[in-house]
């Protein structure tokens, strides 16, 4: 029997050396440990004198980590002992076992930790849901308070920190994490994106070398005041990131290049297509037409056979107005004259071709089109627009080729030549012969390419000059905003450091943000970022 005794003892306290195991009891709901402390004395927590000389000894019942499905309750011995001290304002204190106990816990330390650890990795109703799944029935306000009762980590300085911005609500709140860009771990977060909060953080760490940020103007002015001596490295994606929009601008520019891609139909495949007003005449459906000869028919036969208006109104479920009109016709066709207008003006008349041809182009978006032509003097409604697009996308058309769209051709841009298909290489080069701009384009983008993956930042000047000597507006713009963080961007395209690790934490951020269903504080968010291994 003492032998189990002392296995259980390892099995259950293998760190602790003053606990005895004196028994234990199992039942079908629970497993009770009986256990006494065997040290000699303990120490005063308020003046730490050691002291042997027992006043009293009582039990307490920690919670432990459940086994086997079952609760493990603890019934500890617990000694108080009188202060030896004299100046000491305690006369009795109790002792505290080391990773076992604390003053008034309900719970083992080994407990609590575990609590902690699903805390921080699910938080307050789910870590509460899934504690009740191995046995330990919490609250999620429990949960919650011993999240925020862990102790923050201690971090040193960095040498090298990146800044990004995180949203707690997406286009309204926002902040800011900061990372240890060579151990990968956060090392803050604060609770907005100002300049001045971010300085105020660099100036208390002077060690900083290297700051990693995106383009941002409120982080570069927060760098600069804070860390002055710190080379600061726009990140690399960013740029090209950058670059891709302002290229698919200037695509989109010149869609009418992309149209020398749709090959030339046959001239017999030609087919004159019906005009949407003709399609749209209720007049054209030999559906209506008989079912007016019908109601012609019938009122006709009906008063040749002396009844009524007012009677055959009431025979066949029709106003008195429709009867009339019926009866005054000598013939259905009489019927269909002057009731349409088909040739009526609208104040989208002048500006049908311009959306014909966005329409050929690819382009079926009413809203934008509508946008495209105000500017152009449309004084109209959108309901007028979004109506005749309806009539063209209902309508039976030829199904004709249409030209790659401008997101298309940017990718072929922007990716490696030898990545590209055979076929991709051959509608490539067919555009860049046909459109100067867009061979310039193609010219500059793979420039600024060969300088970002070879890290050639030296080459940056001569590239910003060679931008501004063609007609690329998008691409002036692009050179104007690289030129006023220049030092920066040549950084970023020549030191190693980037900003990817921190845009994986900006990602996870997200995650838990998420998983809090947005209910999460700042304090709460900031210590699961912080402490999660």
């Amino acid at each position: 029997m003492e032998e189990t005794l002392l296995r259980l003892q390892e099995l259950l306290f293998p760190l602790l050396a003053d606990v005895k195991v004196q028994s234990v009891d199992v039942n079908n709901e629970a497993i009770r440990v009986k256990a006494r402390c065997t040290a000699a004395g303990a120490a005063c927590p308020d003046c730490a004198s050691l002291s042997s000389r027992i006043h009293s000894s009582y039990l307490r019942f920690p919670a432990d980590v459940p086994s086997a499905g079952r609760r493990v309750v603890l019934s500890l011995r617990v000694r108080r002992f009188f202060c030896r001290n004299a100046s000491c304002g305690r006369w009795t204190f109790v002792e505290q076992l080391p990773g076992l106990t604390r003053r008034h816990s309900r719970w083992t330390e080994r407990l609590r930790s575990t609590l902690a650890a699903v805390g921080l990795a699910l938080a307050g109703r789910a870590g509460a849901r899934l504690a009740r799944a191995f046995g330990v029935s919490v609250s999620r306000s429990t949960i919650l308070r011993l999240l925020d009762a862990l102790p923050e980590p201690e971090t040193p300085s960095p040498r090298v920190v990146g800044v990004d911005e995180y949203a707690t609500r997406k286009g309204r709140v926002y902040g800011t994490v900061l990372v240890d860009v060579e151990t990968r771990r956060p090392v803050d977060l604060l609770p907005d994106r100002e300049a001045s909060s971010l300085a105020a953080w660099l100036t208390k760490r002077p060690g900083i070398e290297v700051v990693c940020r995106d383009r941002a103007p409120f982080f570069a002015e927060g760098a600069t005041a804070g860390a002055p001596q710190a080379t600061q490295v726009a990140d690399r994606w960013h740029l090209w990131n950058n670059l891709g929009q302002a290229a698919e601008r200037a695509v989109a520019r010149h869609r009418q290049c992309l149209r020398v891609l749709i090959p030339e139909p046959a001239e017999e495949q030609r087919v004159e297509p019906t005009p949407p007003e003709e399609l749209a005449s209720p007049w054209q459906s030999d559906r209506f037409a008989n079912r007016i000869r019908a109601r012609h028919a019938t009122v006709h036969a009906l008063l040749e056979a002396s009844h009524s208006r007012r009677s055959i109104g009431r025979q066949l479920h029709m106003t008195h107005r429709t009867v009339k009109s019926l009866a005054d016709a000598a013939k259905p066709e009489d019927l269909f004259r002057g009731q349409w207008q088909f040739n009526r003006t609208s104040a989208l008349d002048e500006y049908k071709p311009y959306l014909d041809d966005r329409w050929n182009e690819g382009c079926t978006n009413a809203w934008k089109l509508w946008e495209e032509i105000v500017p152009l003097g449309y004084q109209g409604s959108y309901g007028i627009v979004s109506a005749y697009i309806r009539k063209k996308r209902t309508s039976p058309r030829p199904v004709t080729a249409q030209p790659p769209a401008p997101r298309v051709v940017t990718r072929w841009i922007l990716s490696r030549p030898e990545s590209l298909t055979e076929i991709e290489q051959l509608r490539l080069k067919a555009v860049l012969a046909n459109c100067p701009e867009l061979n310039a384009l193609t010219g500059h983008v793979r420039s600024f390419a060969q300088m970002l993956t070879e890290r050639q930042g030296q080459r940056l000047p001569e590239w910003l000059d060679a931008v501004r000597k063609d007609d690329l507006p998008s691409l002036h713009t692009l050179a104007a905003g690289i030129d006023r963080d220049r030092d920066a961007v040549i950084a970023g395209l020549t030191l190693p450091w980037n900003s990817g690790v921190v845009e994986g934490h900006v990602n996870r951020i997200k995650m838990l943000k998420r998983q809090m269903f947005g209910r999460a504080g700042f304090q709460l968010l900031r210590k699961r970022v912080l402490v999660a291994p």
